[in-house]
């Protein structure tokens, strides 16, 4: 049978590669190499023990970890199983992780380790159907609660039972009978308000994203790439499913502060990332040229200045001429080929995703010879619909369709999209949220406003709902936040910003008798508003509220900045609907420069 699902993608991979390496980890000071078969034996001992467990055909099963081999182990084992893998952020508190679990059905949580175990436990009153919890590492209680055990203990119970008959029988079964209609997983995605929506994706969704991803990307079996993007994220999901498909070797970073040394170790040629990792690399390279002397910003400057006359050539398509390709050569032994040895000295191009890339780094980059190819994609899309390719691309575009999707944009401006890699199922239990983004005509809403050129490419010059996307690549519904800050008295308007930034900040509104009466308390003599509220006293008051109100928020949604304007957002400077909803974009340009300071 074709590999038309996930399991059958991972098992017709086991066949055909058995003996090449799958998957790299660092063990204590060196990398440790596993083949596809040594992984397929793991799988298929987790299958066997979630089947022992009584986990039935369709079953949700939870993942609560970051992002490691037995993440993709874990993922594999439960299609396998023919259940359902629900994917959770290793940074959500335990509410969340509850509110997921019950909204799911999910009867087992693989959890990472005794951390996350420990938040898994914290709400277990509020999960009263949760029966069991298996702990991936690190974890060796002598009296473990009674629904607790170890990943060694899932895979020992599974070769427990291998030898029976019936539950390999059983298992064989589940893979042979699992068809491409069938759900896959449940991705929760942040909405604007409320909690978050669970997407339903099929195998059939992932099998065509993957189809049209591997005739889209030059990639050849045995290339190394480095995986270091959250896999609970539909990004580095579908990065993983890569590795699979085209028979690639997945090393996993150790965690996010390793990557740079990371990539030296591990050498890929290929990597995944957000804009949020090029966009610190970039920064450190013009810090150090700004620390050095005035010859090497000399050299510096002439080798980008060489870089670009090159990368306008290759845009062109056109050949590059041999006098600049020399010059090319020498900027390259001078300048850029420390770049390329901190990437690993083989990186032939790196995928930008899950938030805008700067067009000027994108362009930077390329003078410095690595291409970054940046696309576009949403959970409900799993995840990618357009893409840059490595001998089709313009920079600040997300490229062109992939096989199998079309793509129009509506009267509005708003961008639309179908094919079979389009989650149409819906969002899980929420058949409303379901019918406001997935037309009967089968166009799929995005939220986003765009425009194609003559050419085909994509070019995403707004948004039209407000969800943030920072830089890194995370969710975050403004509005939860602004009501949050809202709540005391004193603030009167907030309007929270981030959108392709590295973090979130506020501009933030006082009411003006709570102003009024402090001021009068703290002995403030000024009476001039824009002065009143740049004073110490208001602005650590205010602050107060933040720091109160981020705890209640996930790290990456915190505030992190904040400025307090002297004057209220009206509907006569234009600021508010007639509604008195913030108009974000108007805001913004408003307050650009305040803006900017908060990020310097």
């Amino acid at each position: 049978m074709a590999a038309d699902t996930l399991a059958r993608m991972f098992w017709d991979r086991v066949e055909r590669s058995g003996d090449r390496p799958a998957q790299q980890f660092k063990h204590g000071a060196g990398w440790t190499t596993i083949t596809w078969r040594e992984v397929g034996e793991t799988v298929r001992e987790l299958a066997l023990g979630l089947l022992a467990l009584g986990r039935a055909k369709g079953d949700s099963i939870a993942l609560l970890s970051s992002s490691r081999p037995e993440w993709v182990q874990a993922d594999f084992a439960i299609f396998t199983a023919g259940c359902v893998t629900v994917p959770v952020y290793p940074s959500y508190p335990p509410d969340l992780i509850a509110y997921i679990v019950n909204d799911s059905g999910a009867r087992t949580i693989i959890v990472e380790d005794p951390t996350q175990l420990a938040k898994v436990l914290q709400a277990r009153e509020k999960t009263p159907n949760l029966e069991h919890i298996v702990v991936i590492s690190a974890y060796d209680a002598p009296r473990p609660p009674k629904m607790v055990m170890t990943w060694e203990s899932l895979r020992r119970l599974g070769r427990e039972n291998a030898g029976s008959g019936a539950l390999g029988s059983s298992l064989a079964e589940r893979v042979a009978s699992t068809r491409p209609t069938d759900l896959a997983t449940i991705v929760y995605t942040s909405g604007t308000t409320g909690p978050p929506k669970g997407v339903m994706q099929t195998h059939g969704n992932h099998i065509a994203a993957v189809t049209a991803s591997k005739q889209a990307t030059p990639v050849e079996e045995g290339w190394v790439h480095l995986l270091f993007l959250p896999l609970a994220h539909s990004f580095a999901r579908l990065e993983s499913f890569l590795g699979v498909a085209h028979g690639l070797t997945t090393a996993f970073a150790e965690n996010l502060d390793k990557v740079g040394e990371n990539l030296r170790e591990t050498r890929p040629h290929f990597i995944c990332s957000v804009p949020r990792v090029f966009e610190k690399v970039y920064g450190r390279i013009l810090a150090g040229v700004e620390a050095g002397s005035p010859a090497k910003k000399k050299i510096f400057n002439w080798a980008v200045s060489v870089g670009r006359d090159v990368s306008r050539h290759q845009q062109r398509g056109q050949p590059v001429p041999t006098t600049l390709e020399l010059k090319r050569r020498i900027a390259h032994k001078l300048v850029f080929s420390k770049l390329h040895a901190a990437l690993g000295g083989r990186l032939r191009w790196a995928v930008s995703g899950g938030a805008p890339l700067s067009r000027d780094i994108a362009e930077f980059f390329h003078a410095a010879g690595i291409l970054l190819l940046e696309g576009y994609g949403l959970t409900e899309t799993c995840p990618v619909l357009t893409f840059n390719r490595p001998d089709r691309y313009k920079f600040g575009s997300v490229g062109q369709t992939l096989p199998g999707v079309q793509m129009q944009i509506a009267a509005d401006g708003e961008i639309l999209a179908r094919g079979p890699n389009i989650a149409t199922l819906g969002y899980f239990k929420k058949p409303e949220a379901t019918h406001e983004v997935f037309g009967a005509d089968g166009w799929f809403h995005t939220g986003d406003i765009g425009t194609i050129d003559g050419d085909g490419f994509l070019f995403i010059t707004d948004r039209k709902k407000d969800l943030i996307v920072t830089a890194g690549g995370m969710n975050i519904a403004p509005q939860n936040i602004e009501n949050l800050l809202k709540a005391d008295p004193f603030i009167s308007q907030v309007m929270v910003y981030g959108d392709r930034r590295p973090y979130p900040v506020a501009l933030i509104t006082v009411n003006g008798d709570e102003l009024s009466k402090f001021a009068r308390e703290q002995g403030i003599l000024t009476s001039e508003a824009a002065a009143i509220v740049k004073h110490p006293k208001v602005v650590e008051r205010v602050g107060r509220t933040v720091e109160e109100k981020n705890t209640q928020l996930q790290s990456y949604a915190r505030i992190k900045r904040f400025t307090v304007l002297p004057t209220d957002f009206t509907l006569d400077g234009g600021e508010l609907t007639p509604t008195l909803k913030v108009k974000r974009k108007v805001v913004s340009q408003k307050y650009q420069d305040a803006i900017e300071e908060l990020y310097r």
